[in-house]
């Protein structure tokens, strides 16, 4: 056994981020009133998303659109999309929030949460194989992504729902996919691998702050890869949704394996249990905090969706009459109409290779007032971002504070690197966001430079 794959542990798909949520329209100088248009690359999860529309006025118009670096996630964003946006009145905020996280970041679910995965992954099959100028739903726009990709994201929910079904039984077991990664990831230190977690868990993730990430809850989904479990429910069928297809070359030829190909050390803790507007949420006694990162997660998310119900829209009377007067067809009854319709708001999902190209389109030249990379996408912010970038735009990057398998150099390394491509792109630091969680080390915030 090799000394294992230390730089591995973050994955090859970015099923969360590796930063709490953000509003992105809040870093950076003051911005208008107008009308805003956001741009996401690489996010992987809706954190920012939720966040941004969450905290900006009800008045306000606000589009975001997203990128990302596989349909496997474009899918997952998607489904928490759906979850976030059911009624009350199909589903109450306690057990929305329980079934989000459970989604979010646990390799097993109870069988409640399979069967709101599958009522979901079947309306998301008719939202996405039907062909629509407008969108059923604007949080959940998929109609400018290309034909092929809207086939990839059928096939993606249809193995889910086969993967939940008794018949077809997932060909993965998620636990032993889970270990193959941890073995790997480990190599000889396996056999002592809790002392592993732990010095990841005191050693990095306490000294960078995130203290409210308790021992046997990290422990736990450092083992197994269950985050939250919020009461005594039955966590054993594999969630699917964080199964895909790693390409190996095998010989000369390629060859895609399924398996769990995610984060297995920073944690999904990150992107909504580190951080409170609740300062109360966090306070300590005797040095130790009072509440978890899985209890913050569920407040945070909780107040996000309270948040966005208070921008829900309802259909007009006409649209009502419209619809009452044609026998409704099972996609109608089951489509994202039912979902609620957030007042002024968009989320429009992008092809994956469309960031090279906007520039190239006059729609999009000085368009965006924020622009966002994760870590993971930072190698495509190049010089033409410039050109796509409102006069007043702010742009955020991820950094590397939270990827535990870098050392201190390799991050330093990494802040360099982003400082430079965002010269050349045409920004320059910002430097009065240091005191107002600007730049807090796990976001590095800049603006335009002053021609």
């Amino acid at each position: 056994m090799s000394a294992g794959r230390v730089s591995e542990g973050a994955g090859w798909f970015s099923w969360w981020g590796f930063s709490p949520a953000r509003n992105l329209l809040s870093l950076g100088p003051v911005k208008s009133d107008g009308e805003m248009n956001v741009l996401l690359v690489g996010s992987g999860d809706p954190r920012h998303i939720l966040k941004t529309i969450a905290d900006s006025p009800v008045e306000q118009n606000l589009h975001m659109w997203v990128i990302e670096s596989s349909m496997d996630v474009v899918a997952r964003q998607l489904l928490l999309l759906y979850v976030t946006l059911m009624p009350q009145e199909k589903m109450g905020i306690n057990e929305r929030t329980e079934v989000f996280l459970e989604l979010f970041g646990n390799t097993e679910i109870r069988s409640q949460t399979e069967e709101t995965l599958r009522r979901a992954a079947s309306q998301l099959i008719l939202s996405v194989t039907e062909i629509m100028e407008d969108p059923i739903n604007a949080c959940m726009n998929t109609t400018l992504l290309k034909f092929k990709e809207r086939d990839e994201l059928a096939r993606i929910f249809k193995l889910w729902i086969q993967q939940t079904s008794p018949v077809g039984s997932s060909p993965v077991i998620m636990s032993k996919a889970w270990d193959y990664r941890v073995r790997q990831h480990l190599g000889t230190r396996y056999d002592s691998k809790k002392g592993c977690f732990d010095w990841d868990l005191t050693m990095k993730l306490h000294e960078k702050g995130c203290g409210v990430i308790s021992k046997q809850q990290y422990v736990q989904w450092r083992e197994k890869g269950l985050a939250f479990e919020m009461r005594e429910g039955i966590y054993q069928t594999t969630n699917p949704t964080l199964l895909s297809t790693r390409v190996f070359n095998k010989k000369g030829d390629k060859v895609g394996i399924q398996g769990y190909w995610g984060d297995i050390v920073s944690s999904p803790y990150l992107s909504f249990g580190i951080e409170s507007d609740d300062k109360k949420l966090l306070k300590t006694q005797n040095g130790q905090h009072l509440n978890t990162a899985q209890e913050i997660s569920f407040a945070n998310l909780q107040e996000l969706f309270r948040s966005l119900s208070s921008r829900r829209r309802h259909l007009t009377t006409s649209q009502t009459d419209a619809e009452a007067e044609e026998e409704p067809t099972l996609s109608q009854q089951e489509s994202l109409n039912n979902l609620m319709h957030l007042s002024g708001v968009s989320v429009t999902f992008l092809p994956l290779d469309s960031l090279q190209k906007l520039p190239q389109k006059q729609k999009y030249r000085h368009y965006f007032n924020s622009i966002y990379f994760s870590a993971s996408c930072v190698h495509q912010l190049d010089p033409m971002m410039g050109q796509i970038a409102a006069p007043d735009a702010v742009l955020v990057v991820e950094m590397a504070k939270y990827i535990l398998d870098l050392n201190k150099e390799q991050e330093a390394g990494f802040a360099e690197t982003v400082v430079k491509l965002a010269q050349k792109a045409g920004f320059e630091p910002w430097c009065e966001g240091a005191s107002d969680g600007g730049n807090d080390g796990a976001h590095a915030v800049f603006v335009q430079q002053k021609k």
